[in-house]
Formats: C-alpha cells, sequence, structure tokens
C-alpha cells in the first residue's frame, strides 16, 4: 500500500471513533434533559438526513476538488455541529450538520482509493478501512461511554479555565468538548493526504444540472446486472447496520438493565464481530466471487429477532459476536465489487455518492420505521421483532433477485465476472 493510504486510514480513524463517541453523547443529553426516547431512535435518522438530501451534488463535489481536501472541510463542518450542540441547539438539530459533515467525507473516502490504488488492491483496501473503521466504532463507542461515565466525566468537568465560565456544567458537554479536539486531529491528517494526481471533473455552473446527472448514474448502477445485485445488498446491509447501534441500546437497557456506558461495551462487542469478519473477507474473498456472501443478510434479519430471547450477557457476547461477524463478511467483498463497477460505469466520487444515497435512504426509512414504532408505545422488543422481520424479508426477496438474473441473464453476469476476475489478477 502507499504511504498516502495509511495517511488516509488515520484520517479516517479518527473522523470515525469522533462520530461513534458523539452518539454517545448525544443519546445521553436526550437522556438527561428528559427528552422521549423517540429522539434518541432519531438520532439515527437525522445523522443520514443529508446523505439522501445532497446526494446528487456531494459526489460531483468529491470529484471535482482534491479528495483530501473536501476531507478537511467536512471534518470542519463536522466541529461546527458539534459546536452547536454545545452551547444549545437541539441535538437532533446539530446531529444533522455532523451528518453534513459525514455525507461530504463519505464519497471523498471512498472514491480516493480507486485514484490511489489499481483494482486488485480494492478488496484488501476495502479490508482495511472496513477493520480500522470498525476498529474506532469499538472505542469510539467505549470511549463515548467512559467521557459520559461518572469517573472520566467528574475529572473534565473539574478542568476549568481561570476567570473563565465555558458552560459546560454536564457530562455529555464535557464529552463534546473533548470530541472537538479529536475531530480537528482527523483534520490535521487531512492536510497530510498527497494529491493523487487524478483530473479532477468541474462542477457545472447550474448545479441543478446535476440533478438529471445523478438520477442517470443512480439508474445506471440499478440497471447493471452486477451494480443492481452489490447495491441492493449493501444498501439493507447498512440500513441494518445503521440503526443496530441505538437497537442494541435500547435492546440491554430492557433486557440487562444496563447503563449506557455498560451497553456501550455491548456495540464494541459488535464490532469486533464485524472487524473479524471484514479481515477473514478481505484474506478469503476475490471480485468475482463477491456475490456469494448474500445469503448472510437474511441470516442476519433473523439472529435480529432472536436477540428478544437473550437474556444473559454470557450469551449475549457471542450471539453478538456472529451477528457482526456476519456482517462483516458480507460488506466487504459486496462494497469492493460496487465500487469496481461504479468506478467503471460513471466514475469513483459520482457512483459513491449514488451508493451513500441509496443506503442512507435505507438507514433513514428503518431508523424512522423504528422511530414511529416506539412513539407509537410499542415496546422495544415488540419494535425488534418488527425491524428483524422487515430486514429478513427484504433479504430474502434480494436473494431470489439475484437467483433470477442468474438464470435469464446468465452470461451477461458471467461476463462481468469474468472481467472483474481480470482486473483482480492485474
Amino acid at each position: 500500500m502507499k504511504r498516502g493510504f495509511f495517511t488516509l486510514m488515520s484520517a479516517q480513524f479518527f473522523s470515525s471513533l469522533a462520530d461513534q463517541a458523539l452518539f454517545v453523547a448525544s443519546v445521553a443529553l436526550i437522556r438527561g434533559s428528559g427528552g422521549p426516547q423517540w429522539q434518541q431512535a432519531a438520532l439515527v435518522p437525522m445523522f443520514a438526513l443529508f446523505y439522501v438530501i445532497l446526494a446528487p451534488w456531494l459526489g460531483a463535489l468529491a470529484d471535482a476538488y482534491p479528495k483530501g481536501r473536501v476531507m478537511l472541510a467536512s471534518n470542519a463542518i463536522k466541529m461546527v455541529g458539534c459546536g452547536m450542540m454545545l452551547f444549545g441547539a437541539h441535538p437532533l438539530v446539530a446531529t444533522a450538520i455532523v451528518g453534513l459533515g459525514a455525507a461530504a467525507y463519505s464519497p471523498a473516502k471512498y472514491g480516493i482509493l480507486t485514484e490511489m490504488l489499481p483494482a486488485s488492491q480494492l478488496v484488501k483496501a476495502n479490508g482495511w478501512i472496513e477493520g480500522l473503521t470498525i476498529a474506532s466504532i469499538i472505542l469510539g463507542v467505549l470511549f463515548g461511554g467512559q467521557l459520559v461515565g461518572p469517573m472520566l466525566s467528574s475529572k473534565l468537568l473539574a478542568f476549568d479555565f481561570p476567570l473563565i465560565d465555558t458552560g459546560i456544567n454536564t457530562p455529555p458537554q464535557a464529552a463534546i468538548s473533548v470530541l472537538i479536539a479529536v475531530y480537528a486531529l482527523a483534520a490535521w491528517f487531512n492536510t497530510r493526504i498527497p494529491d493523487t494526481g487524478v483530473e479532477m471533473r468541474p462542477m457545472p455552473r447550474n448545479f441543478l444540472a446535476l440533478l438529471p446527472d445523478f438520477w442517470r448514474c443512480n439508474s445506471r448502477l440499478w440497471n447493471d446486472k452486477l451494480g443492481q445485485i452489490t447495491l441492493a445488498t449493501t444498501t439493507l446491509f447498512w440500513g441494518v447496520s445503521g440503526n443496530l447501534k441505538y437497537i442494541v441500546l435500547a435492546w440491554s437497557a430492557t433486557a440487562l438493565g444496563y447503563s449506557i456506558t455498560q451497553s456501550t461495551s455491548l456495540l464494541g462487542v459488535v464490532a469486533i464481530g464485524t472487524a473479524v469478519g471484514a479481515v477473514a473477507a478481505s484474506m478469503r474473498m476475490r471480485l468475482d466471487t463477491a456475490t456469494k456472501v448474500i445469503p448472510l443478510g437474511l441470516a442476519m434479519g433473523l439472529l435480529v429477532i432472536l436477540m428478544n430471547f437473550i437474556h444473559s450477557v454470557w450469551l449475549a457476547v457471542p450471539f453478538l459476536i456472529i451477528l457482526g461477524g456476519l456482517g462483516g463478511f458480507m460488506v466487504v467483498p459486496m462494497n469492493a465489487l460496487l465500487q469496481h463497477r461504479g468506478h467503471n460505469l460513471m466514475g469513483a466520487g459520482r457512483s459513491i455518492a449514488v451508493q451513500n444515497f441509496n443506503e442512507q435512504l435505507c438507514i433513514l426509512a428503518l431508523g424512522a420505521f423504528y422511530s414511529v414504532s416506539t412513539g407509537l408505545g410499542l415496546s422495544s422488543f415488540g419494535a425488534i421483532t418488527a425491524f428483524g422481520l422487515v430486514v429478513a424479508g427484504f433479504m430474502w426477496l434480494i436473494q431470489r433477485w439475484h437467483a433470477s438474473n442468474c438464470v435469464k441473464h446468465k452470461d451477461e453476469v458471467e461476463h462481468l465476472l469474468m472481467l472483474a476476475r481480470t482486473d483482480n489478477t492485474h
């Protein structure tokens, strides 16, 4: 791997670490102010909001400017969102601003991989970036849990500047102030990412002209025989994973009686399983065999339902490791194949923007479904059951869809996989 790749990994690690810790601090902030449970669940879809609204422009933005510079600006936006939350803005509004920064960050982060590396290293690179992202999730949720916990928060609140009233008086506020510094560290790494030398694609003067271009790209990827199945699978996977972190918090509080600090350790357990699955996939899978992991998605949906029958931490830990492992093993090869097809069809930034639009729309839809369910009085167990059934049902449809396409378009699918195999060996 090139040196710039590891600088990119460092920037991604700290930015993702802060994202995960901020989610925990936001939940604690809403709970501490007596906010209803649906607002806590709504943090997930609010983070995804700008991924969906600005999708037509974010991919083009990532292709129009050096991607390291785009990521630097994105981390600055995240810092603004933290500042808003720190000084009185509603956590849902501030979370949407942080999500805006994350939405701009993602096409640049994944798009630069196809500029830095050949196709033969994409699965390995995705294994690295997903594994490191999962590591940052593990440490981020644990870090966030400790920041709002009594031991570390008391030390943070005891520190103050002489003659200056900072207005930071609660554990969540102290945690958020620390996370601003973590975002600043990620931004510094962004300044060290080298220019890849790839020719930029200027944005049109009329921004509205990007709308039909985006929808053409979206339609092109959905109509591609490999693009449609990889996009459908990764969309559902991230829809599940994006909401799973709050579901685990709600489930552990109900089934195990855990506090936020204790619950974050279980989120770390899920992330450990995902990291193991991601590393295993990067070692064993190739682009031309990526579609073989599709049935694992159906198993994930069914396992989510089984959470309702677990009331012991000794059963919960191995169960959550298996759940995370299935997801990690599935998403790495499917992500790599989707990036490969998208890069060939329309360019890296635009293809990642299309991918983000669909995945975050799924996160938003499933998150809204879960939030509305809890808002209408459905118990955590009932909402989890409904969530798992929806996921398993859609994954079964995707599996049937893929099987049908393989029969109807066997020659075309085999040709596309052969091309991926050829690219994978050079």
